[in-house]
């Protein structure tokens, strides 16, 4: 059921095309949300743990906030958005960088006229008026500081307050929120009042062959299933051998074999060296399929 209807700002929640709301006399103007065409493939397991966390299961009962960990390219976002559209939500994603200011997570000031200053309310805060889900990308790219602007809305208070606006906005009922975060060297380390805030954790490994080998299909529909199943004994050869190679890549690497193949009139084993040397590097070679 669609609870929209029972928010308490006055923002009409039953349009689409509704993208301005009034909070304490201040009127934001809200962003749209992210519209994907993406299918989640495999591991339910992680997908459960997700929508399991997000359930809601007695009137004192908040959902949690949990984190998606795991490599660059596993899936963390995809799973997240196909999350979202399971429940029927409106899906918002936030790309977390190390610029990332607190402003740029709640509201943001704009000239609009020499007299007028407009008030542009983020996704995340988009997200919390209207009911629907955020996804906070790469989350532990962000400073403490910007972490810190978010400490009331991941805990059952559940509200922001934008220092700029001068205002404080409730989340919707229906609200939730997910981050996903990187396992590499290039993030911060989480403050602990955060970390014990964005809970569980659920991670995302690398897929099993037939599932690896259904994504590519998904994402490379015009392949001829040949090329794909070069790819995925790639990705899963490397996977063995504990490298960072990701479906991701893999979508890559058979986009350019059959560029490749186009352009030369060669067929696309021949060229198969070539495509992982151009995305992945001289080294990725140790795990291509044996001539």
């Amino acid at each position: 059921m669609d609870k929209r209807s029972e928010g308490g700002v006055s923002l009409a929640f039953a349009t689409q095309r509704q993208m301005k709301t009034v909070i304490e006399g201040i009127e934001l103007q809200l962003a749209h949300p992210d519209e994907l065409s993406i299918q989640w493939i495999g591991q339910e397991e992680a997908m459960r743990q997700l929508m399991a966390a997000w359930m809601v299961i007695h009137e004192r009962d908040i959902p949690m906030n949990p984190r998606l960990l795991g490599k660059p390219g596993v899936g963390k976002t995809t799973m997240a958005y196909a999350a979202g559209k399971r429940l029927g939500r409106e899906v918002y994603i936030l790309q977390a960088t190390v610029d990332t200011r607190p402003e740029d997570l709640l509201v943001t000031p704009v000239i609009e006229s020499a007299s007028r200053i407009k008030y542009v309310a983020s996704p995340l805060v988009s997200a919390m008026i209207r009911g629907g889900v955020v996804i906070l990308d790469e989350g532990n790219r962000m400073s403490e500081k910007s972490w810190a602007s978010l400490a009331p809305l991941l805990d059952n208070r559940r509200y922001v307050e934008s220092v700029v606006a001068g205002i404080k906005i409730k989340a919707h009922p229906d609200f939730r929120l997910v981050a996903t975060m990187n396992e590499d060297s290039s993030t911060f380390d989480l403050p602990e009042y955060i970390h014990s805030r964005l809970q569980p954790q659920i991670l995302i490994d690398f897929p099993e062959r037939e599932e690896e080998l259904a994504i590519l299909r998904e994402n490379v529909p015009f392949s001829p299933d040949e090329v794909l199943q070069y790819v995925t004994d790639f990705l899963q050869q490397a996977h063995a051998a504990d490298e960072s190679y990701t479906v991701r890549d893999g979508v890559n690497i058979a986009r350019f074999v059959l560029k490749l193949s186009k352009e030369s009139g060669q067929g696309a084993r021949t060229l198969f060296a070539a495509a992982l040397r151009g995305v992945l590097g001289e080294e990725a070679l140790r795990y291509g399929p044996r001539r």
